[in-house]
């Protein structure tokens, strides 16, 4: 049985928490630097150019890419066959979040009571959600979520018979509404299917894939780029100031669903998309 020991995790996330606040996504460099290619928009492109000059300055200075430094989101897989050592997972994620935030210098943005709003001081806890996988795997993957695009995320209850058609028309609804709030170019989740609280998690997922992967599944693989294309015609464009790259990437995933619901949700990141893995 693998063993896994809480210190080597803290360690481990206190890293990523620093390191993806300060340098951007290979897969996000690569597409905004494609998007240069398609874009005519003279103050597009400006744009777009002051973005990938950012992460130079944020790399060369070691600051990070954007003030919001965000709240930390974890999604682990554990292998059924991986033993937790010396602590608790869930206390050593939070304890290399507070220790990554300390000791990179980057905004605390978490109150404990959401109604009196005071300031956690260390920015945990982080929202820690688990899945449980054969083997020995152990996998941890963090995104540090902005809440500028997180408040312009949404989620409906469709009915069946929408379909297609009104996922879609719900997804580009959302997005032209949000506008430059949530700084674009953005990259998409959206959840399609499970329940209320499952559709949630899954757009959520889908922002921590490989910019640019398709879904496995060739049908939604499909689906993710009519859609992708679809939202680069609204015309939003980089900070919302018009263009044709308002999204770099768009993620599709879907969970089985009852009968008489569809369940949709949607999940922006900014630019940013600020995520790494952690495997062990």
């Amino acid at each position: 049985m693998k063993q896994i020991d809480c210190n080597e995790v803290t360690k481990l996330v206190r890293d990523m928490c620093i390191n993806m606040n300060i340098r951007m996504d290979a897969g996000i460099k690569e597409a905004l630097e494609n998007s240069l290619d398609s874009e005519d928009s003279p103050l597009a492109r400006d744009i777009i150019l002051d973005l990938l000059k950012n992460k130079d300055v944020a790399e060369g200075e070691n600051i990070p890419l954007c003030q919001d430094t965000g709240m930390v989101f974890a999604f682990v897989e554990l292998g059924q066959e991986v033993k937790i050592t010396n602590g608790l997972l869930s206390e050593a994620i939070n304890i290399g979040v507070r220790q990554g935030y300390e000791e990179g210098y980057l905004r605390k943005s978490v109150v404990a009571c959401p109604l009196r709003r005071k300031n956690t001081g260390d920015n945990t806890p982080a929202i820690i959600n688990y899945q449980l996988v054969e083997g020995d795997t152990f996998k941890i993957k963090l995104a540090a979520k902005g809440f500028g695009s997180e408040n312009m995320s949404a989620l409906k209850m469709l009915n069946p018979v929408d379909g297609w058609e009104g996922v879609k028309a719900f997804v580009l609804d959302t997005i032209r509404r949000a506008g430059g709030n949530c700084c674009p170019p953005i990259v998409v989740g959206v959840g399609i299917g499970g329940s209320f609280d499952k559709v949630a998690s899954l757009a959520k997922q889908a922002l921590l894939r490989d910019i640019g992967r398709p879904n496995a599944e060739a049908y939604i693989a499909v689906l993710e780029k009519e859609l992708l294309d679809e939202v680069n015609q609204l015309g939003v464009g980089p900070q919302g100031f018009g263009g044709a790259t308002t999204a770099l990437a768009l993620h599709i995933e879907t969970y089985p669903t009852h009968i008489a619901g569809l369940p949709v949700a949607l999940n922006i990141n900014c630019h940013a998309s600020r995520h790494g893995v952690i495997e062990l």
